[in-house]
């Protein structure tokens, strides 16, 4: 069975800084776009970040621009979503999604990404 792994989630004080990974298991990471999708309490899933499965196209939304930074590195077929200047509205579970389109028309659609992790949730509270 395809899936991914989140890792690197947790607590972390308003302004501060994590770096979530995302490895998947049973296939090969290079061959797809990556996406980091997030949810919080009592709301639906939304999308952050997406990277074209070479890395040369990345995309944000709006909240997101200036303090989320995606990368992946194909050859430890990791993918990664760095966070800086973290806000309390930041908590959220967080997912990694491949196979979904990654270019300046995609809009996140949740149901168009073919495999999913399991999530991790990450928490901002001081």
């Amino acid at each position: 069975q395809l899936q991914l792994v989140e890792s690197g989630g947790g607590r972390v004080q308003p302004g501060g800084s994590l770096k979530l990974s995302c490895t998947p298991s049973g296939f090969k990471l290079e061959n797809y776009n990556i996406g980091w999708f997030r949810q919080a309490p009592g709301k639906g899933r939304e999308g952050v970040s997406c990277i074209s499965s070479s890395g040369g196209y990345t995309k944000n939304v709006h909240s997101a621009k200036a303090r989320f930074t995606i990368s992946r590195d194909n050859a430890k077929n990791t993918a990664y979503l760095q966070m800086v200047r973290m806000k309390l509205e930041d908590t959220a579970v967080y997912y990694c999604a491949a196979g979904g389109p990654c270019n300046y028309a995609s809009n996140f659609e949740p149901d168009v990404y073919a495999y999913w992790g399991q999530g991790i949730r990450v928490t901002v509270s001081s």
